[in-house]
């Protein structure tokens, strides 16, 4: 009884210095770890993304970054979005920490929703894999390839401003300037210039669109789920345009320079062809990506411009003398794009003032530190490029 009793106590004592040991230890480790970033996660499982598509809807998208600066912390702060854990990481320095750290703290991510729309592309895939087809795509996209298409861009670009601007008293400039970037992308990606396929296509596409940021809430009437449907829509088109494409090749032994084409003859450093399913889906991807951001690229273009007379009287200059070294009817060729110097300091001014991209999804692959507070594994990383820049048009760079 008495060597039972004995036996207790040691046990209780054993127990009691091991509880204490830990409390102790924690303790310490809370005092050595750096704290959460500021901020708040908003409402349970929906987070704070229902205030963000507000002021996104009213055109004020910016105010929900700069109220959570101002009262948090100016260079990272901590919310939810899309479900997800996110800490928001403003400023050149917190860009160039992440970016420096690509593989070893941090992963690409992006929300699920975009994988029921995108599919197999190279924007949703496992890393490994995301290179592995974005070598074959954008090998499409390479500099000598762009100057062979110089002409053609061109010629869509007279067809479109000769049915929609020309001879109209007053335009809607944006909406025709999303058109006219859509014209360009249906021609380059799949060379096609039919009005009604690229209407009905167009009209897919700015139903995606709208679903693209948004709580992956697969039911009848919510925007995700209206967005997948017209996702598989324009695949199922895509489908049919490679198809046929294949047709052409084998029975007339006609090949178009396109996209499509290029993806439909390319093979991986494996040797392996790319799926007709993995070519509509990163077709449906590079539309997807270079809609919104082509056509918010002119408008802020035409905006500063209309802005800054000055400016806008150089680059007419600068055209106008391009043309007059022209014969009627010549169209432009990369040569001609070499002396566009001036437009196209413009052009890189623009994109630095209103970067059509705003910010980018990184996701931790371990715990670390950044600006005194702890990130931990697995919460996304949000960049705002936004707040790298200055506010002001710089003339001494463009005069």
């Amino acid at each position: 009884m008495e060597s039972a009793l004995n036996i207790w106590i040691y046990i209780i004592l054993f127990a009691s210095a091991a509880l204490a040991y830990l409390i102790i230890v924690r303790s310490d480790l809370r005092r050595r770890t750096p704290p959460l970033p500021p901020g708040r996660f908003g409402w349970p499982i929906i987070g704070e993304v229902l205030e963000l598509q507000r002021l996104n809807q009213s055109g004020k998208q910016d105010e929900f970054v700069e109220v959570r600066r101002k009262r948090f912390n100016r260079d990272i702060f901590k919310t939810s979005l899309l479900g997800e854990k996110t800490v928001a990481i403003c400023g050149a320095a917190g860009n160039k920490f992440i970016f420096t750290s690509e593989k070893s703290l941090v992963l690409t991510w992006w929300p699920p929703s975009l994988k029921k729309l995108f599919g197999d592309s190279f924007f949703t895939a496992p890393y490994d894999e995301a290179i592995r087809t974005r070598k074959v795509v954008t090998a499409f996209l390479q500099q000598e390839v762009m100057d062979q298409l110089v002409e053609r861009f061109d010629k869509t670009s007279k067809k479109c401003m000769e049915g929609d601007w020309i001879g109209n008293y007053k335009v809607l400039a944006f909406s025709l300037i999303k058109k006219y970037a859509f014209c360009i992308a249906c021609d380059m990606f799949a060379s096609m210039d039919d009005p009604n396929w690229q209407a009905m296509i167009l009209k897919e596409f700015n139903i995606l669109l709208k679903g693209v940021f948004q709580l992956p809430i697969y039911f009848p009437g919510t925007r995700h789920f209206k967005a997948v449907k017209a996702a598989e829509v324009i695949k199922k088109e895509l489908m049919r345009v490679i198809e046929r494409k294949r047709e052409m090749k084998n029975i007339h032994g006609k090949e178009e320079k396109d996209l499509i084409s290029h993806l439909m003859d390319s093979k991986d450093e494996n040797g392996n062809l790319l799926s007709d399913k993995e070519i509509a889906d990163n077709v449906i991807l590079l539309m997807d990506s270079g809609h919104d951001t082509s056509s918010s690229a002119m408008m802020m273009l035409m905006k500063y411009l209309a802005e800054m007379p000055d400016c806008y009287q150089r680059v007419l200059e600068e055209q106008r003398e391009i043309i007059s070294q022209k014969k009627p009817g010549e169209l432009l060729n990369k040569n001609d794009l070499q002396k566009m110097k001036y437009t196209w300091n413009v052009v890189n001014e623009v994109l630095r003032l209103s970067p059509p991209i705003q910010g980018m999804f990184r996701k931790a692959k371990v715990d670390f530190t950044y600006a005194g507070f702890s990130i931990p594994k697995g919460w996304v990383v949000s960049l705002n490029i936004k707040y790298c820049k200055y506010y002001y048009f710089k003339y001494y760079y463009l005069l």
